[in-house]
């Protein structure tokens, strides 16, 4: 907090950066650049055969549907561009397909079919092109840019990658070119650097507590205390709790009834493939601390040696010897997770969520880990964004750094960082990536 000092004296020069109004101009531009590349141009190369077309009714609602789309996947773009450990330009494709698929698929179910197929195609395709070379653009232009204050905890955040940190030395230094300022907002800064501080805040500049900025950039989380996420409170957005659950459900009903014929060829090769059953059933640790049964293809030999404690036989290992060949296959596509969709109907599972442990591993990282139970806040997931950051872990050490990324996830729980897992993990799938 800043002392009255600096606040009765703001009348240093204010540091040589663009505004936050320079910041919110280029974000129209990009927009109502990307409009007019991605709606306009189509009809004016359509209607250069034929002036007329542009007075179509199916064109004029096929232009409006489009920028629809396009505006409604630019704010997506936009929002998981904010999320860590991101390629963004990786992002573009699969968002704008998913928004300009939701109104091709709202247009189906409508029997709406008399529209320019030609304006749909051409603004889908040129949206995609317009955002990547906006991406390289931007990459050519250097990698992002952070101004260091000097004094508390802010040496660590100099270690983390991909930006290009520029230490202060002194009050005077002019900022240029850089994105924001960086500086442990709870040490005991001089009335110069606070002075400083504020000046870059009713300038625009952006003023990142060290905490935050390292969050921001990691996906992690550093558990020290209990910290609080929306509206200063413990619980994550109630709201989208509820709405996730409907969300979960309906998914996993359509998908079940889908893939009915894979589950059955599934077991089927489980059964020829090794004794035993098809399913696999354990008890884990789930929402609010309850336990529950979860149910998976089982993907390990069911006469494996049961020798040692509970708890060596609830983990797997790398190589692990009990895994059959069909469980292999299984594992590393994730197909082996398909069954819980039945947890997911019985309100159990989420489709996105901190993973579940088993009752015997999750009493024992309880007795070794502070606050480890609080993961249990949101529902356990068949994905998490611990997965698709850090794969399959086991050990305490391991399950700590874990941690850091489950508490990051129900820190930030939104639908955007929902969309940026599911997206991260259809590529997981394809590469195996934590598959053990």
């Amino acid at each position: 907090m800043l002392s009255e000092t600096a606040r009765s004296n703001l009348d240093a020069p204010v540091p040589n950066i663009g505004s936050q109004r320079h910041w919110l101009l280029r974000i129209r531009v990009q927009l109502l650049g990307g409009l007019l590349v991605a709606i306009v141009l189509p009809a004016v190369i359509r209607s250069s055969l034929d002036y007329r077309v542009l007075l179509s009714p199916n064109l004029q609602a096929t232009m409006l549907a489009g920028a629809v789309a396009h505006t409604i996947g630019f704010v997506a773009y936009r929002r998981m561009g904010n999320f860590p450990g991101l390629a963004a330009a990786s992002y573009i494709l699969p968002t704008f397909a998913m928004s300009y698929g939701v109104l091709l698929a709202m247009a189906f179910f409508f029997r709406f079919e008399d529209y320019s197929r030609f304006q749909a195609i051409g603004s889908f395709l040129l949206s995609v092109s317009w955002y990547f070379g906006l991406s390289v653009a931007t990459r050519r232009l250097g990698p992002y840019r952070l101004a260091i204050i000097p004094g508390g905890q802010v040496d660590r955040i100099e270690s983390v990658a991909g930006v290009n940190w520029r230490r202060l030395a002194s009050p005077d230094d002019a900022l240029v070119r850089t994105s924001g300022v960086v500086a442990d907002l709870r040490a005991d800064l001089s009335d110069d650097w606070e002075r400083y501080i504020a000046n870059c805040a009713l300038s625009g500049v952006p003023v990142y507590h060290v905490k935050q900025i390292s969050e921001s950039l990691t996906g992690r989380v550093e558990i020290e205390h209990l910290s609080e996420n929306t509206l200063g409170s413990l619980n994550p957005n109630h709201f989208y709790i509820k709405l996730k659950q409907v969300i979960d459900w309906v998914v996993a009903l359509l998908l079940l009834l889908s893939l009915s014929p894979l589950l059955l060829i599934t077991a089927m090769a489980i059964r020829l493939d090794s004794k035993g059953p098809a399913m696999f059933r354990q008890e884990r640790m789930g929402y609010r601390g309850q336990v529950f049964t979860v149910i998976k293809f089982r993907s390990m030999l069911l006469d494996a040696d049961q020798t040692g404690d509970e708890r060596e036989k609830a983990i797997t290992k790398s190589d692990d010897s009990r895994v059959t060949r069909v469980g292999r296959f299984l594992r590393k596509s994730r197909i082996d997770e398909l069954p819980q969709t039945l947890n997911i109907l019985r309100g159990e599972m989420s489709w996105i969520g901190p993973r579940p442990e088993a009752v015997v591993l999750s009493k024992w990282y309880e007795n070794e880990l502070p606050f480890y139970r609080y993961r249990h806040i949101v529902r356990p997931g068949i994905t998490g964004w611990a997965q698709v950051n850090q794969g399959h872990v086991a050990a305490v050490d391991e399950v700590l750094e874990k941690l850091h990324y489950d508490f990051y996830y129900i820190k930030n729980f939104s639908p955007w960082l929902d969309v940026v897992i599911a997206l991260r993990t259809i590529m997981t799938m394809l590469t195996g990536f934590g598959a053990r």
